[in-house]
């Protein structure tokens, strides 16, 4: 079958490799139809895994044994994966039943995938395009984020970083009654997708001083809830801080890159009393249900967020046109239906 491999830093291989079997019961076969990048695939491809500068140990699913770690493991990096069962051990999944996939080292960039039947859920085989259904794997981690913060309604929210991460909170907050959401980002493409995901105010941070936004907006109160969306830097968690009233809240969504923040601002965080909540990941089953039924039933739109359809053979283009924000580009997909 064929899989996709990372062999150097930025560079991206297509190979044949072993179709994988079956084994024991309660697993499942997928034969892989759709998936897409996410930002916390970009760090194996985009980083030099090699060197020691680009904190290799929070990086997930490598094989730290070598000093070399190239060729990645195939399949890497992808995790959010729908296709269809092409076999199956488990008494909750037939053949031929349309699934979200999440595989077990982040290497859905290949043909077929087994993996236990605690890591699949069912999705609708119509009604809704295949690409937009595959955005329940993403939701659902904003699903899982948002049962941690309790009642939002007449709250005042900012989410820093208007990715496709940070478009889904935006629109989960506005959905949960927050009375402003305010967007930020660099991007006036992103803020204006932002507007589509209701979105109260958006703040190009390169433009203006969100600071000062956040206080005219909330009358000098500062936000109730911040969600520091952006990742892989360590001056966007502390920036949050000067967002946040006395006694608020900072969601921590965004995927770190190092193991210590070293230029944390923990003076002024303890300071104004504030609680930190940090979000990785989903409870698999329920979360992932609960973002499918949202999507299903037209109550968060992720349409917007779709820019980009690319035939698996496109991979090198997919990576480099959202790990670069290429072409206006959030959320790039692969359509493994090409090969």
């Amino acid at each position: 079958m064929k899989a996709a491999q990372i062999v150097a830093p930025r560079r991206i291989e297509i190979i044949d490799i072993e179709e994988p079997q079956l084994v024991g019961a309660g697993a499942v076969k997928v034969r892989l139809e759709r998936a897409c990048l996410c930002g916390s695939d970009m760090p194996m491809f985009a980083y030099d895994l090699a060197s020691p500068a680009h904190g290799r140990r929070a990086t997930p699913f490598l094989e730290y044994e070598r000093a070399n770690p190239y060729p990645l493991r195939p399949g890497q990096a992808i995790h959010e994966c729908m296709g269809t069962v092409a076999e199956s051990t488990s008494n909750r999944f037939r053949k031929g039943e349309q699934v979200l996939v999440l595989p077990e080292a982040q290497d859905g960039l290949k043909e077929y995938l087994c993996v236990p039947e605690d890591r699949i859920i069912h999705l609708p085989s119509s009604g809704i395009s295949k690409e937009e259904i595959l955005m329940t794997q993403p939701l659902g981690t904003v699903v899982w984020a948002c049962q941690k913060l309790g009642n939002l309604l007449n709250q005042d929210t900012v989410v820093v970083g208007q990715g496709p991460m940070g478009l889904m909170i935006t629109h989960m907050l506005a959905n949960l009654g927050a009375r402003t959401v305010i967007a930020l980002d660099p991007l006036e493409s992103r803020l204006e997708i932002a507007k589509t995901m209701h979105a109260t105010h958006t703040v190009n941070v390169d433009k203006q001083d969100p600071v000062e936004i956040v206080s005219t907006i909330t009358g000098g109160k500062m936000a109730d809830l911040v969600v520091e969306a952006v990742g892989h830097q360590t001056p966007s968690i502390s920036s949050c801080i000067n967002l946040v009233r006395r006694l608020g809240t900072l969601l921590a969504f965004g995927v770190p890159d190092e193991q210590i923040y070293e230029d944390f601002a923990y003076s002024a965080f303890f300071r104004k009393n504030l609680t930190l909540i940090g979000s990785v990941g989903p409870d698999i089953i329920p979360n992932f249900s609960l973002a499918r039924d949202l999507i299903e039933q037209g109550r968060i739109n992720v349409a917007p967020l779709i820019t980009h359809v690319l035939p698996f053979q496109e991979i090198q283009h997919a990576y480099e046109l959202f790990v670069d924000r290429k072409d206006g580009a959030i959320k790039v997909v692969l359509n493994y239906e090409s090969l």
